[in-house]
């Protein structure tokens, strides 16, 4: 199936989170035992994004981009996302700083501080990514859907819907890249 295929199963899959809410709090915990860092690290493709600030026609606002992971030489993993607009490549990183918890990470940065956690991931396929930080007094919670390539096995979707439900978010707040008239360049970005 091919990245147009997929986003139609998935559309046709997300219906049924529509109006759908859940009273889970936001601070659910991750399905995770422990990380395995060096698993993690490469390159990802944002297949997913989902939370209460994004809204069904910011699709077409969003292009396919990718999620590089990189451990430097202080034990953080470094972030860095790349993103073609047009004939530009739009990219931005920040580091990861390990928490206690397995999986979990503190965004180095000087703004609003960042919670983020891989939630699930099978380190070859998928992986589910909680983001969440204070933002004039309201809690942003963003969910990331990464796959390895760009299709969206049936399970892995499965995960992410469910999630979703759990977080109480409808499908009104999931966005998928437009993939319309995009193509994989090599060295584009």
């Amino acid at each position: 199936m091919g990245p147009c295929g997929a986003l139609w199963t998935v559309l046709v899959l997300l219906k049924g989170l529509k109006g759908q809410t859940s009273s889970t709090p936001p601070g659910l915990p991750s399905v995770l035992r422990n990380f395995q860092e060096e698993q993690f690290q490469g390159e990802w493709f944002v297949v997913g994004l989902a939370g209460g600030t994004h809204r069904k026609m910011d699709r077409f606002l969003l292009n396919p981009f990718t999620a590089v992971f990189e451990q430097n030489k202080n034990s953080r993993l470094e972030v860095s996302y790349a993103m073609t607009r047009g004939r530009h490549c739009v990219s931005w990183s920040y580091v990861l700083i390990p928490a206690a918890k397995p999986g979990g990470f503190s965004v180095d940065s000087r703004e609003e501080p960042e919670e983020v956690q891989v939630y699930d991931t099978d380190y070859s396929v998928f992986a589910l990514m909680l983001f969440r930080r204070q933002s004039g007094g309201q809690s942003v919670l963003r969910v990331t859907l990464l796959c390895r390539v760009w299709v969206i096995q049936t399970a892995v979707l499965d995960k992410f819907v469910c999630l979703l439900q759990a977080l109480g978010l409808s499908d009104d707040n999931v966005v998928f890249p437009d993939l319309t008239e995009w193509s994989p360049q090599p060295g584009t970005c």
